[in-house]
């Protein structure tokens, strides 16, 4: 019964939050075409932007989830013959109503779509949102392991 009780208050203290509202990376291709800030054609760089909070004045859309949004023509005349877009920033609504998930498709006119959906502070940094899964994982297994042994 100790076990049970110790592994749900571990449970239940990795899922709060401590703060409340989710912070996320905000940034457009569109805005800045001189310099690579919103990781267009080279990887994001964490160390130049800044997570903004959802609900402050800093955001240009509120919300209480993160939101990548990648578009990419069939064809044009930039690097790799193409043009591409990236945007970070908050969302409050999501296409699917879920996040944690990647949803892509093509527009009629060839564009190709991207929108990746989180729910963690920083999240639409990279790609990996299962990172706070393995550091759940990991905590709960020390603490198990120290209260066997």
């Amino acid at each position: 019964m100790r076990t049970l009780l110790l592994l749900f208050g571990v449970l239940l203290l990795a899922l709060c939050k401590t703060g409340v509202a989710i912070r996320c990376f905000q940034c457009s291709s569109a805005e800045d075409k001189v310099n690579d800030n919103c990781g267009v054609y080279a990887g994001f760089d964490r160390d130049r932007n800044i997570p903004v909070d959802c609900q402050g004045d800093e955001a240009v859309t509120p919300g209480t989830f993160c939101v990548k949004i990648t578009q990419q023509s069939p064809r044009g005349f930039i690097w790799d013959g193409r043009w591409r877009q990236v945007i970070r920033r908050c969302a409050s609504v999501s296409d699917t109503g879920v996040t944690g998930v990647c949803n892509w498709g093509v527009y009629e006119n060839g564009v190709y779509w991207e929108e990746c959906y989180c729910s963690e502070d920083s999240c639409n940094g990279t790609t990996n949102q299962k990172a706070s899964i393995y550091i759940l994982l990991f905590s709960i297994i020390g603490i198990m392991t120290l209260y066997f042994l």
